[in-house]
């Protein structure tokens, strides 16, 4: 990838459909989700789409799918093709892959053979979606194995869309998106580079408290537009946090364009912006 012929990374991006006419979740959530997020654009979009639309924004961005399959039943798209569209389109997307955490030894079987034969940079968990608590030791040895291969965790973090208006949010539980579990997993795993995805509502104050405490844990700024950001979150972003948060959208129900014509609108500083946008992604997924 060049670089210096993109002007942004968008560090959370879904796939959501793969070739063969599997989606990401069942048409249930889906629906759900597309409804949270007022989303009027295509839900579905394949791995060479998203590149497209990347492309002509020069942009690159990561993209990942969610495998929460014991949790929900629903089969996982596959990891391996995301990775294989990605060298396929690899001057604008970077792959991560996705293991269900649930599936124990397996899955850490699994975290190896996606980095060392399909080189992904980092893996994309759900902690809610996939109904596990993050700092239960039950699952630390997947955590050493991201250690040990070098690539980013991205945790979900706070509210989600993924059942949202459904009765008992078919049973995803929010509080296993509490960011200060997060915390134990970073104190506990130093070499771990950590993102705690979107701005953690309701628990964005301890989101930035664990960004600024801990050097090895990142926030990325998906899911929710600029203008509805918390105002103590606003308030950091050219300041304490500038050097530790990530443009993300959250596409495909936010758009890139959706997301930058919002955060346009918000007074942050004009040097934190390149940092936001570009250079602390860069830096975190060791482009370049």
């Amino acid at each position: 990838m060049d670089l210096d012929a993109v002007v942004a990374i968008d560090v959370h991006t879904h796939v959501e459909a793969d070739g063969h006419g599997h989606f990401s979740l069942d048409d249930e959530l889906m629906d759900a989700s597309a409804a949270y997020f007022k989303a009027d654009q295509l839900r579905t979009p394949t791995l060479d789409d998203i590149a497209a639309h990347y492309r002509e924004r020069s942009m690159a961005a990561v993209v990942f799918t969610v495998d929460a399959s014991t949790a929900t039943g629903h089969p996982a798209l596959s990891s391996e093709e995301i990775a294989e569209g990605a060298a396929r389109n690899n001057d604008v997307l970077i792959p991560f892959g996705s293991v269900d955490p649930r599936q124990g030894a397996a899955a850490v079987e699994r975290a190896r053979h996606l980095v060392a034969e399909h080189g992904v940079r980092g893996f994309k968990l759900h902690p809610s979606l996939q109904a596990f608590a993050p700092n239960d030791p039950a699952y630390y040895p997947l955590y050493e194995a991201f250690s040990e291969l070098g690539v980013v965790a991205l945790f979900h973090t706070g509210q989600t869309g993924i059942g949202a208006g459904l009765p008992g949010g078919r049973g995803i539980k929010l509080r296993y998106s509490d960011p200060m579990l997060l915390d134990d997993v970073a104190a506990d795993f130093p070499d771990l580079q950590i993102v705690m995805a979107h701005p953690s509502v309701p628990w964005v104050d301890a989101a930035i408290s664990i960004a600024t405490h801990k050097a090895n844990v990142f926030m990325d700024l998906s899911g929710w537009l600029p203008k509805y950001f918390p105002p103590q979150l606003v308030r950091q972003l050219g300041t304490l946090l500038r050097r530790k948060v990530l443009f993300g959208s959250d596409f495909p129900v936010l758009t890139p364009d959706r997301w930058m014509a919002s955060f346009d609108e918000l007074e942050v500083r004009e040097e934190a912006r390149p940092l936001i946008f570009k250079e602390n992604a860069a830096r975190l997924l060791r482009l370049g």
